[in-house]
């Protein structure tokens, strides 16, 4: 009778190194454990694909991936807290809402970071954790609601733009510290962007309106997130 044969140590090392380089690769996730707590780290880059598929030539977050990814890390007893990386251009609004809503829900400690930048819906994306940063090099595109493909010229179409684009001004002004009015104000300038409506705003300038938080980069956001945790534990926040 052949007897069942244990991984050894060094191989379950070995296979625990090749998931998390594996989740590197497809979702741009990796977990830290630590001893104040186990921080997941979720990117969210390049355009945010919706319904329709991106070319094979754009960097995508798929909105697929993220949102069941996202259930199961407000359910894992593994996971202390996530911090969120964003450098997007951003693409599909209601895909983009979709996440934002997700992560504002979620009751474990968030952090956001916004690197290069969080364009378009990328903005509610970048308020939707419980504390957001901003790098002093970030950007932030602030503009009316697009789309492409046919278009229907006629009086419904417009309230459908008016309604969406109310949805994302009602979600950041209600996530952040900047009023809807403002906001609004930002996304109709008209001396701002060259052939377009909107406003272009980089990180201190977004924490000024209010948008997000503090200036900081990796260090800050982590720092952040760890005292988030030491009070979602009860513990007495470190210094």
């Amino acid at each position: 009778m052949s007897e069942i044969t244990k991984p050894t140590e060094s191989a379950e090392n070995e296979n625990n190194t090749n998931e998390v380089t594996q989740n590197i690769l497809d979702l741009g996730s990796a977990m830290t454990r630590t001893s104040r707590g186990n921080v997941y780290c979720l990117t969210i880059i390049g355009q945010i694909e919706g319904h329709t598929t991106a070319s094979s030539s754009t960097k995508t977050t798929k909105y697929e991936h993220v949102l069941p990814l996202l259930a199961k890390l407000e359910e894992s007893e593994e996971v202390d807290g996530v911090l969120f990386l964003l450098n997007t251009v951003g693409g599909d609004v209601e895909a983009g809402l979709a996440i934002a809503e997700l992560i504002a829900g979620m009751t474990k400690p968030t952090v956001s970071i916004v690197l290069g930048g969080s364009h378009s819906i990328g903005v509610p994306l970048a308020v939707a954790a419980k504390r957001s940063f901003a790098v002093p090099s970030a950007a932030m595109t602030i503009h009316p609601v697009r789309m492409s493909g046919t278009v229907i010229a006629a009086p419904q179409t417009f309230s459908y733009f008016q309604r969406l684009q109310e949805r994302i001004v009602a979600f950041v002004s209600s996530h952040s510290r900047i009023s809807g009015e403002k906001f609004q104000s930002l996304m109709l300038q008209k001396e701002d962007m060259a052939a377009d409506v909107g406003s272009v705003v980089y990180g201190e300038e977004a924490v000024s309106l209010g948008i997000i938080d503090a200036v900081g980069g990796l260090a800050d956001g982590l720092s952040s997130l760890y005292r988030q945790i030491d009070e979602h534990k009860g513990k007495p926040a470190a210094q």
